[in-house]
């Protein structure tokens, strides 16, 4: 849903621009699901959306559950992104001011004690940790957004803007009205539902692939304890939200059932 909405070359770039505070030159069409690999023997990647103008390059990443390693794979994005700016055979000063914008709907970062920071939004830059005032003026920016933490934000557009995203409600605010509007037709749409639905299954049969893979390996390494409690709670979690996934899409709750584990009364409830 999220890329059908940034499908919408206005409304993807008034978010960025609302989000960023950089003014977005014509965007011609933003790329959803850039894939970018190299090297045939490099990690490629997918970017949920990667838009460009003449001066910059920003990919927008929308996080509903926690990912391991956030630091490492903003790191790892920022590199393909500069390597699809920059040709071959042309200076450095032509590579593109970038930014890596990823909005969560909780917060990435907690201390020692797991705590999260509940700052709404991080930005990072390269800075000498000797003197702060020395900028290494790289051009690249980071920025992660913890949608969670809306209310704390003073901007009362962005606070508008991410309140739509973490619950749904658009409130009074223009943009968030418009992407709800649209948002709306979209689900009408029996081409989105079709390929909506598809790709759902196609998650689900990696899930399924990947935790006959995890039960092999265990059998093979003597660990048939079974998964740990925290894992049966993600993955019941991961069941819920596939169901309401599928149910949204117009599937038919018996496959549904199927698909993910839940019994037919459990689904009806969502």
């Amino acid at each position: 849903m999220f890329q059908a909405v940034m499908k919408n070359p206005e409304l993807s770039a008034e978010l960025v621009e609302r989000l960023l505070g950089v003014r977005v030159k014509q965007v011609e069409y933003p790329e959803l699901e850039k894939a970018i690999a190299p090297y045939y023997t490099s990690k490629g990647v997918r970017l949920d959306v990667y838009l460009k103008d003449e001066d910059r390059a920003i990919d927008v990443e929308l996080q509903s559950y926690p990912q391991k390693a956030l630091g490492k794979r903003m790191r790892y994005y920022q590199s393909m992104v500069d390597c699809d700016s920059l040709m071959k055979g042309q200076a450095y000063t032509k590579l593109k001011e970038s930014y890596i914008l990823f909005i969560c709907k909780f917060d990435p970062f907690h201390d020692e004690k797991k705590t999260g920071y509940g700052l709404p939004r991080y930005t990072f830059k390269n800075i000498c940790a000797e003197n702060n005032s020395v900028n290494l003026d790289d051009k690249c920016v980071k920025v992660v957004y913890n949608a969670s933490a809306y209310e704390s934000v003073e901007d009362p557009k962005v606070r508008a803007l991410l309140r739509f995203i973490q619950t749904n409600e658009p409130g009074e605010d223009d943009l968030s009205k418009r992407l709800s509007e649209f948002v709306a037709r979209v689900k009408e749409n029996e081409k989105f539902r079709k390929e909506f639905a598809d790709m759902n299954l196609h998650d689900f049969d990696i899930m399924t692939e990947a935790k006959e893979e995890g039960l092999a390996e265990g059998r093979q390494e003597g660990r048939q304890e079974g998964l740990a409690e925290g894992e049966k709670i993600g993955a019941r979690q991961n069941a819920i939200e596939n169901a309401r996934n599928f149910k949204a899409a117009g599937v038919d709750i018996n496959i549904i059932a199927k698909c993910v584990g839940l019994s037919v009364e459990e689904i009806e409830k969502l």
